[in-house]
C-alpha cells in the first residue's frame, strides 16, 4: 500500500524507484483483475507521462514521475467508482475471491468449451512470495522455449527484458531481447537457465515453455508447461525426440494432439505480384484472408453470420479469447514471438502476425494504416503467418505440401495400425492428394460430383428429361466417354490400390434447370424437340418435396436403368484399360440408398449383365485379361438407412462388401437434416441434451447400435463380408475407436482428414499400452 511503499522507499533511497514501480503495477493489475477497471485507463496515463518525460520505456521513468503516476492511477480507480484498498489483508481476501469468480466468466466458460474442460473441475488459488525482475539492471524476466515453437529448430528460443516484470514481456509493452543475448547481459544466470531447460525437457519428454525471473543475479523458474507450438514444429520435435532416444515412436504418437494434425494442413499464399502493406513477426504459420475487425465482440458477431474475420489489435489479452477463437487469423501491432497473441495463436492453430510496428492501429475508430495504405472494419485483408506479411484485399491461397517430416512420423502410425485408411475422392487431383497424405485407396468416389461441368450437366439433363428409353440411352451414351476418362484418371492416380465407386446418388432436383431460367429452357426445348409447356410439365413431375429422401440413389437406378448401365459399362472399359496397362487396381462398385434385398437383386442382375457384357466384348481375344478383370471387381452396397441395417442378414449374401454411409445413417436415424442441424444443435449441446455434434462424432447409443447389429448379422450371413465406413465419421478419432472394436476392415474420410484417421487407427491399437 501507499504507506508501506513510502517507508520502504525512505529506508533505502537507492531502491525508491523500484518500490514505487512495484506499487503502480499492483494498483493496475489489482484494479483490472479484482475491481474490473479497464486497462486502457491506466495505459493512457502511463503513455502520457512517458511522453511528458520524453522516455520510451517504463524503466526510464524517475521516482518523482512514478509517484505522480501512482497518484493518477489511484484517482482513476476512484473515477470508476471503485476504491483501491490500503489494508493488505483486504487486498489478499478480495484477490482470492476474484480468482474463484474468474471460473464463471464468459471468457473462462468459452475457453473450457474450446478445450473440452469439465465445468465441475473448479479452480484453485496459490499464494506465494514474489520475485522481482524489475529490481535493478542485474535483474530480468523472460519466456523461453526449449526448442523453437514456430519452425521446430532444435535451439533455445525466447525473449527477455532487463529490469522488468513478466507482464512487460507478454503484453508487448516493451520490445524484448532475443534469448541468445542473455549470455552477454547475465552470463552466470544464462548458464544456469540452459542446464535447467535441459533437465525439464528430459523429465517431461516434451518441449517446454518456461517463464523465469532473475532477481539481482539469482535465477527463479516461475512456471513450466508443455509448449504450444505450430503443428509442423510439434511433428519436427517428436522426430527429434525419437532420434535422440528420448521417446519411442509409440509414445510420440500418443502425445500428438488431433488438433495439431488438422493444423498441419494450413494453406499457403499463392505466388502474387501484390506487395505487402506491412511486415511483422511470423508468429504462427498459414495464409488466411478475412474481414478486419478491431474488437473481440465484433469478431464473434460477424463470424456468426458465416463471414471470415481477422482480429486486428494493438496487442491481445486473455479477455480477447472469444474473438481470437472465431477468427481466421490474428494481427497485432505490438508484442514479440512470446506475446499473448503469438502463444495463443500458435496453440489454436491460427495464422498470426505480431509486432507489426509499421501498422498504426486505432481500435476506437476501427481503422489501421501503414506506409500510405489503410483499411477499416469490414475491409478484406490477408495474412501470411509464415512470413509475417500483411496484404490489403483477399489473396488466393494453396494447400500446404505434406512434408518429409510428417511422412516419416506418420509412417510409424501405419506400421502400428491394423486398419487401412482410405480417402473419399472424386477426381484424379483429389486422388493424388489422398495418396500424398497417406491414403491406401479410395473408399468413396461420388460419381454425381463428376456431372457439374457445364457440358456434362446439359447432357445429363437431356437424359433425365427425355420421355422415352431410346432418347435416354442416346443421351446416356454421350456421357459414357466423360465417365470413362474420369475413371481412367482416378485408377491411374491410385496405381494398384483399391477404388470404391459409388453409382450416381444425387437428388434429381440438383440437375434440373430452374423454370424461370428462360435461356436454359429454350436450349433444352430445342434439343429435346418438345414445347416449352411440355418441358416445364416434365420438370414439375420430377420435382421433389423432400429430395434427400426422394428420387435418388438406387431408386434412380431402378426407374432410369440407362444411367447405371452407362456407368458400369464405363467402369468395365476403365478397368480393362487399367489392367491392360499393368495397373492392377481393385474396383469396388457400390450401390447407394438400398433398403431391400429385392431392390438389390434387381439392380445387381441388370448391372452385372451390362458390366460383364462390356468386359467380354473388350477381352474376347484375351482370356487371361478377362480373368484378371473379373478377379479385380467386387460388388457391394452402402448401408445408410436403418432398414438396411436391420435386414443386413438378407443383403449380405448378395454382395462382397458393406460400406457404412454414416452421414445419411445419422440423418435417417435421428430424423435430423445435417444441412439444418447447425440451427439448433449448439442449443442442444449448451443444454446438455447432446454432448457432441452427432454429425462429427458418431452417436454410438443409437446409430452405433444399428451399425453393430448390421455388422453382426451381415457377417453371420456372409463370413467373407468386407466392412468399411465412408462417412465423415471415418476421420473422427472417437468414432474410429468404435469401428475398430467392431472389427472394421477399413475407414475412409475426406483427403484432408486422412492424416488424422491414420493417427486414430494407430492410437486405437496403442490404447492402454505403456511405453
Amino acid at each position: 500500500n501507499r504507506e508501506i511503499t513510502t517507508r520502504l522507499a525512505e529506508e533505502n533511497t537507492e531502491k525508491a524507484k523500484f518500490w514505487w514501480d512495484c506499487y503502480r503495477r499492483l494498483i493496475q493489475m489489482y484494479s483490472e483483475v479484482v475491481l474490473g477497471v479497464s486497462a486502457s485507463a491506466f495505459d493512457q496515463i502511463l503513455t502520457n507521462w512517458k511522453a511528458r518525460d520524453g522516455v520510451k520505456n517504463d524503466s526510464e521513468l524517475s521516482v518523482k514521475t512514478l509517484q505522480s503516476i501512482v497518484h493518477d492511477f489511484e484517482a482513476s480507480v476512484q473515477a470508476h467508482g471503485k476504491t483501491f484498498p490500503q489494508d493488505p489483508w483486504a487486498q489478499l481476501t478480495a484477490a482470492i475471491e476474484a480468482v474463484f469468480r474468474s471460473w464463471n466468466t464468459d471468457r473462462a466458460i468459452h475457453y473450457r468449451k474450446l478445450n473440452n474442460i469439465p465445468e465441475d473441475w473448479g479452480t484453485a488459488v496459490t499464494v506465494q512470495s514474489m520475485v522481482f525482475g524489475n529490481l535493478n539492471e542485474n535483474s530480468a524476466t523472460g519466456v523461453v522455449f526449449t526448442r523453437n515453437p514456430s519452425t521446430g529448430e532444435n535451439k533455445i528460443y525466447g525473449e527477455y527484458l532487463l529490469n522488468a516484470q513478466g507482464e512487460d514481456v507478454v503484453a508487448g509493452i516493451r520490445t524484448p531481447k532475443d534469448i541468445q543475448n542473455l549470455k552477454k547481459d547475465l552470463a552466470k544466470s544464462c548458464k544456469q537457465l540452459v542446464l535447467v531447460l535441459e533437465k525439464l525437457e528430459k523429465h517431461f519428454g516434451e518441449v517446454q515453455d518456461v517463464e523465469f525471473t532473475i532477481e539481482d543475479g539469482r535465477l527463479f523458474i516461475l512456471q513450466t508447461r508443455t509448449a504450444k507450438r505450430t503443428a509442423a514444429a510439434t511433428i519436427e520435435h517428436f522426430l527429434q525426440f525419437v532420434k535422440e532416444k528420448k521417446l519411442k515412436p509409440e509414445r510420440a504418437l500418443q502425445k500428438i494432439e488431433y488438433e495439431q494434425v488438422k493444423q498441419l494442413l494450413h494453406p499457403t499464399l499463392k505466388v502474387t505480384e501484390q506487395k505487402p502493406m506491412a511486415r511483422g513477426l511470423p508468429a504462427s504459420p498459414g495464409a488466411v484472408a478475412g474481414k478486419a475487425v478491431f474488437d473481440p465482440e465484433s469478431a464473434v458477431i460477424i463470424s456468426r453470420s458465416g463471414q471470415k474475420v481477422i482480429l486486428v489489435r494493438r496487442d491481445t489479452s486473455p479477455e480477447d479469447i472469444m474473438g481470437m477463437a472465431v477468427s481466421e487469423g490474428i494481427l497485432t501491432s505490438t508484442g514479440g514471438m512470446t506475446s499473448h497473441a503469438a502463444v495463443v495463436g500458435r496453440g489454436m492453430g491460427k495464422s498470426c502476425v505480431v509486432g507489426c510496428t509499421e501498422i498504426s492501429v486505432n481500435e476506437t475508430l476501427k481503422r489501421a494504416s501503414a506506409n500510405g495504405q489503410s483499411f477499416s472494419e469490414g475491409d478484406w485483408i490477408t495474412l501470411n503467418g509464415s512470413t509475417g506479411e500483411v496484404y490489403l484485399g483477399e489473396l488466393p491461397t494453396a494447400p500446404v505440401t505434406w512434408g518429409k517430416t510428417a511422412q516419416m512420423v506418420f509412417s510409424w502410425a501405419d506400421k502400428i495400425a491394423k486398419i487401412p485408411v482410405y480417402a473419399n475422392a472424386d477426381t484424379p487431383e483429389q486422388a493424388r492428394l489422398a495418396i500424398e497424405l497417406g491414403a491406401k485407396g479410395i473408399g468413396l468416389c461420388r460419381t454425381e460430383h463428376m456431372f457439374f461441368d457445364k457440358e456434362r450437366i446439359k447432357k445429363f439433363r437431356l437424359m433425365i428429361l427425355s420421355e422415352n428409353e431410346v432418347d435416354r440411352k442416346k443421351a446416356a451414351e454421350s456421357l459414357r466417354t466423360f465417365q470413362r476418362e474420369d475413371f481412367v484418371g482416378i485408377f491411374k492416380a491410385m496405381k494398384n490400390l483399391s477404388v470404391c465407386v459409388r453409382l450416381l446418388d444425387p437428388p434429381l432436383h440438383e440437375f434440373l434447370p430452374k423454370s424461370e431460367n428462360k435461356e436454359e429452357i429454350q436450349i433444352l426445348t430445342g434439343e429435346l424437340k418438345i414445347s416449352e409447356s411440355k418441358l416445364l410439365l416434365r420438370i414439375q413431375q420430377l420435382h421433389e418435396t423432400n429430395p434427400m429422401l426422394g428420387h435418388r440413389g438406387s431408386r434412380l437406378g431402378i426407374t432410369f436403368p440407362e444411367i447405371y448401365e452407362m456407368q458400369v459399362r464405363a467402369l468395365a472399359e476403365s478397368l480393362y484399360r487399367s489392367i491392360a496397362d499393368k495397373n492392377p487396381v481393385v474396383l469396388k462398385i457400390m450401390l447407394p440408398v438400398i433398403f431391400s434385398e429385392l431392390e438389390l437383386k434387381v439392380l445387381l442382375l441388370n448391372l452385372k449383365k451390362a458390366f460383364y457384357e462390356q468386359l467380354n466384348e473388350l477381352t474376347k481375344d484375351r482370356p487371361n485379361l478377362l480373368k484378371a478383370c473379373e478377379k479385380a471387381v467386387k460388388w457391394g452396397t452402402m448401408i445408410e438407412l436403418p432398414r438396411a441395417c436391420i435386414v443386413s442378414k438378407k443383403i449380405a449374401p448378395l454382395v462382397d462388401f458393406f460400406s457404412f454411409g454414416t452421414n445419411d445413417l445419422t440423418q435417417t436415424t435421428l430424423g435430423i437434416s445435417r444441412d439444418d442441424a447447425s440451427k439448433f444443435i449448439p442449443d442442444y449441446r449448451e443444454q446438455g441434451i447432446l454432448s457432441v455434434d452427432p454429425f462429427e462424432t458418431l452417436d454410438q447409443d443409437g446409430v452405433g447400435k444399428l451399425i453393430e447389429l448390421s455388422v453382426t448379422e451381415g457377417r453371420k450371413a456372409n463370413p467373407n463380408l468386407d466392412i468399411g465406413i465412408c462417412g465423415e465419421h471415418g476421420g473422427d478419432p472417437e468414432s474410429v475407436q468404435f469401428f475398430r472394436k467392431l472389427g472394421f476392415d477399413s475407414v475412409s474420410c475426406s483427403p484432408f482428414r486422412v492424416p488424422m484417421a491414420r493417427l486414430a487407427v494407430a492410437r486405437a491399437e496403442l490404447d492402454g499400452l505403456k511405453f
